[in-house]
């Protein structure tokens, strides 16, 4: 019997909707006809999930006795009697009732399977047995069911059902996941963002590494060998064909297997700039390689395979990403080409992929010449043709009795001159004419083996034949020299354009321009050197690479090559001698690099003009603090002591103590609001220096409640709250402004909450108002020095008590955020560190709950 499938829906947290899905598929299956049974599903009183299992056939439920309750469990032997096609089993990690068919759930699903029965079964990540000590990480929770990684591994299909934390949380305030009066306990637990938002990347990741099980499956099914690994640096070779987008697509796909991978996309032009690349096609894949996050690097070089290993080597690149050859058959007659000359070079440090795509072996026209820039082997082959190629057809013709006559002799003399002219150049063909001249006049024309002439005919011909050989030879010299400037100005051209690209793209980096002009001209070294006058000695305004030669580049005199730029600035480069040609693009390069470290410099000013701009902002609101939130107390106080100092009224007990209670609150709102504007300065001056210990909050939080009312706040701190590491002081301070500021917004009649929780080595304090709140745009903005939200009446503050509680908090490295209130209103979380071990003074906690009085 074949044994049934099994089909997840994994879910990343508890209310995301993996029972309602399972049950949707259901639905669709029994209307194609399929025979779907219930075995097993919880609803938890939630309506929607009831709804959805209508229309169904459940099985009944084995009832089971334990310690006195009754429990249902799902009835393993009814469903293998009733036998259906596909069999609906709920919560795979569940632990059955002690005295059921098997321990675990997951138990009575493998026994459905080998039945042949097909199960559709839902799990939540957490309950993954390799990820227990992950997910208590996170939540501080321990999850107690759990099952094997195995189990769910072997599914024939895994669905994933994922919600934003967003919006479970408001499917939970709503009352859809759990009963109202766990609502509130559960969004402050298990259901904050921070944990959701973990436990989602969990059920992503773990759910990718299930996909990547599939596709080395498959690989291995089909003989395909992997080419993916961690935390690589790509390099993708282009020719500028159109293969190159598909190149660029293969290595994104590889650098996104592994975290922090890199592409780097290069194309290698000649020094003469023959190449059959396209500029409008080489646009469009570096603005490709760029949209997937790579790098585009334009490298001239000669030799493609050297160039493309040596850079390979200098970024520390780990692969190659190269295209199959584009040349057909007969095309390889030339040479292995380019892909099959990396491979064989790269080493043992170097992966080469080759690539196929659909260019494959379409051909990529005849090779062209290379240009007066020809290589020795080059000039040699050019002396052999030219000089002992027409020695040894001598030798040949003169040994052929009846050869083919003097005028195809020098048809193959001219030949050899034409030949050797596209070898190497004018000056072989030149000679070669010459000793194709002196040859047929001493072999081939009457009389023989003298340099004399006897027929005139035949001197007519040796001149004719030495007229053309030169002619031809010129002519096609100048042809090779008017292409090589063609090609030279298309390769100018091409790195204008990029250049003209990254003016136009912003790009403002300087150490990124001199690494291009680093690779652009294959230097080892580049450097931008200026001075302030003529006397004062040069200064580096920005260096890439060492001098192979260990000479700094200090000043232009140590430089194989610079370039002036004005008067009081050149860009040096060390590694070797340009030719003059080169310098006209170089000059462009240098024109850009002062533009670019003046730009530099510009952001700077801008952001020190901004730096003024917000402290002038700041001393702005700080006059105007002063002018009105320090002046209103203090004109209360005047009034009240002009008052009691009066000699025309006379006060009774109780009006004198209604003026002294005055004079008292404005002293202590003066206090307060000074306090606040020195703790702003030491913040801001960076000054704040916490004296770390292990403190219980239960010594802390109270004292800093001591500026409310009595009754306004209700304190929960359990006493399994570990100690945390603060400083006492600055912990006090961040709460009492907190506090204050939840009591503030708090509703008449409404308390605040403040609660502690533990989160494995974190320890959460949560303060929380129903009041107004504030919505998520504005979340950041209420941290800012001198900000109060909203329609906050002038003499609420100067909006510092935030800030200064956001300040001090990250100064014993903990967290403040704020979070919306289930129901409505703030909640301020402050995230603190728990102490590593008690200290030996510390004494017996005691309980903090209840309401402060």
């Amino acid at each position: 019997m074949a044994r049934g499938k099994l089909r997840i829906y994994l879910g990343a947290a508890p209310g995301v909707g993996k029972t309602y899905a399972m049950l949707s598929e259901a639905h669709r299956r029994v209307e194609r006809g399929t025979d779907v049974v219930v075995a097993f599903v919880e609803a938890h009183g939630r309506p929607r999930t009831e709804v959805m299992l209508h229309g169904l056939e459940q099985v009944p439920r084995r009832e089971m006795e334990y310690r006195g309750a009754t429990f249902t469990e799902m009835d393993v032997d009814a469903v293998l009697a009733r036998r259906p096609a596909v069999a609906l089993v709920d919560e795979m990690a569940h632990t059955n009732v002690p005295g059921s068919r098997n321990e675990k759930r997951w138990q009575d699903i493998e026994e459905l399977l080998e039945a042949g029965i097909e199960v559709i079964s839902t799990v939540n990540i957490q309950h993954l047995e390799s990820l227990g000590d992950v997910v208590e990480s996170i939540t501080g929770v321990r999850q107690q069911e759990t099952v094997p990684d195995e189990v769910v591994r072997r599914a024939g299909q895994l669905e994933l059902v994922d919600m934003s934390p967003q919006a479970l949380r408001r499917r939970m305030a709503h009352g859809n996941i759990y009963q109202p009066d766990k609502v509130d306990a559960a969004l402050s637990n298990y259901f904050r963002p921070g944990n959701l938002t973990a436990l989602r990347e969990l059920a992503l990741l773990w759910v990718a590494d299930r996909v990547d099980e599939y596709l080395q499956q498959y690989r291995a099914e089909h003989s395909i060998r992997s080419t993916w690994q961690a935390r690589e640096r790509i390099v993708v070779g282009l020719t500028g064909g159109p293969e190159g987008r598909t190149l660029i697509r293969r290595a994104a796909r590889m650098a996104a297997k592994g975290s922090g991978s890199e592409v780097l996309a290069v194309y290698i032009a000649r020094s003469d700039g023959l190449t059959s690349a396209s500029p409008k096609e080489l646009a469009v894949q570096r603005t490709l390689v760029e949209d997937l996050g790579g790098t585009f690097h334009h490298v001239i070089g000669d030799d493609i395979p050297a160039a493309l290993l040596e850079f390979a080597r200098g970024v520390n690149a780990t692969q190659i990403v190269l295209g199959s050859s584009r040349r057909k058959s007969w095309q390889y007659v030339f040479g292995p080409g380019v892909g099959a000359t990396v491979a064989r070079e790269s080493g043992p440090d170097l992966d080469v992929h080759i690539v196929t795509h659909d260019e494959v072996a379409k051909g990529r026209g005849l090779p062209v010449a290379r240009g007066a820039r020809l290589g020795r082997a080059r000039i040699v082959a050019g002396w052999l043709v030219g000089v002992v190629a027409p020695v040894l057809l001598s030798l040949l013709l003169y040994r052929i009795d009846d050869g083919p006559g003097l005028a195809n002799d020098v048809l193959l003399f001219l030949f050899l001159t034409v030949l050797a002219a596209l070898l190497g150049g004018l000056l072989p063909a030149l000679a070669s004419a010459a000793v194709g001249s002196l040859l047929l006049n001493f072999y081939f024309t009457p009389p023989t083996h003298t340099l004399t002439v006897s027929d005139p005919q035949n001197l007519v011909a040796i001149v004719i034949f030495f007229a053309v050989a030169v002619s031809v030879a010129s002519v096609v010299d100048l042809a090779a020299r008017r292409t090589q400037q063609a090609a030279r100005l298309r390769a100018e051209s091409e790195i204008l354009s990029f250049l003209a690209g990254s003016v136009l793209r912003g790009e403002t980096s300087l150490d990124a321009l001199l690494e291009r002009v680093r690779e652009t001209f294959a230097m080892d070294a580049v450097a931008l050197l200026e001075r302030d006058s003529d006397v004062d000695p040069w200064t580096c305004a920005g260096r890439v690479g060492e001098p192979a030669k260990g000479v700094p580049l200090r000043r232009p005199e140590d430089a194989d090559v610079d370039m002036p730029v004005g008067d009081h600035m050149a860009l040096a480069l060390s590694g070797r001698v340009l030719p003059a040609e080169d310098r006209r693009v170089l000059a462009a390069f240098a024109a850009q690099a002062a533009v670019v470290l003046d730009r530099q410099r510009l952001m700077g000013e801008a952001a020190r003009a901004q730096e003024l701009a917000e402290g002038n902002r700041i001393r702005t609101a700080l006059l105007a603090a002063v002018s009105h939130d320090l002046r209103t107390p203090l004109a209360g106080i005047k009034a009240s002591v002009t008052s009691l100092r009066s000699d025309d009224v006379a006060w009774s007990p109780e009006d004198e103590a209604e003026l002294l209670a005055g004079i008292e609150a404005g002293a202590d709102r003066l206090d307060h609001l000074v306090g606040n504007l020195l703790d702003m300065s030491r913040l801001q001056t960076g000054t704040v220096t916490p004296l770390i210990r292990g403190i219980d909050l239960d010594e802390v939080v109270p004292m800093a409640l001591g500026g409310v009312p009595d009754g306004s706040v209700t304190l929960d701190i359990p006493e399994a709250v570990p100690i945390v590491a603060v400083d006492p002081g600055l912990l006090e301070r961040a709460v009492a402004n907190l506090v204050e500021n939840a009591v503030k917004y708090s509703p008449e009649g409404a308390q605040a909450l403040v609660a502690a929780s533990a989160l494995g080595d974190r320890v959460e304090l949560r303060i929380v108002d129903r009041g107004p709140g504030v919505p998520d745009e504005a979340k950041g903005r209420i941290f800012e020095p001198f900000q109060r939200y909203g329609d906050a009446p002038r003499g609420a503050g100067v909006g510092l008590g935030l800030a200064v509680a956001r300040g001090f908090t990250e100064a014993m490295g903990g967290t403040l955020a704020a979070e919306d209130t289930p129901g409505g209103g703030m909640t301020m979380v402050l995230t603190l560190r728990a102490a590593e071990d008690r200290p030996p003074s510390a004494g017996p906690r005691s309980s903090a709950a209840g309401a402060f009085t």
